[in-house]
């Protein structure tokens, strides 16, 4: 589990879906990167990814790690987004059976997990169809 000062400074990705943009070749870097992979550059500008896009591949797990065991199976997957970044989330409110490649799917943010009850509840980004 994260700490919650990590969570803090992840918001803007993790709740806007916030990554950067190098301002010298276009490159979009999620999460925010301080050295653009493509061409070295160090200057970015805030953009705001696309909220759909489409499964490139996935998996269902059956046999889940402790903290999802109430889960599974579930089916987590990469997704193609519209403005070309890829993004790994858990896919839900599908049965894993019908998940297909080259389905529509759009991002929408849910409960992950917590800390007790009384901890840090943390919420994150998974995919739905469309």
């Amino acid at each position: 589990m994260q700490s919650p000062a990590r969570s803090w400074r992840e918001i803007p990705q993790r709740y806007r879906l916030e990554a950067a943009k190098c301002a010298r070749c276009g490159f979009i870097c999620f999460p925010p990167r301080l050295i653009c992979p493509e061409c070295g550059a160090r200057e970015f500008g805030p953009h705001k990814l696309a909220e759909s896009g489409k499964v490139l591949t996935y998996t269902v797990i059956r046999v889940a790690p402790q903290p999802f065991c109430d889960q599974s199976p579930y089916a987590v997957g990469i997704a193609e987004l519209d403005d070309g970044v890829r993004l790994t989330a858990q896919i839900v409110d599908c049965d894993p059976a019908a998940l297909k490649v080259g389905m529509r799917v759009r991002i929408e943010f849910r409960k992950v997990s917590e800390e007790g009850e009384a901890g840090v509840i943390y919420y994150g980004y998974k995919l739905v169809p469309e």
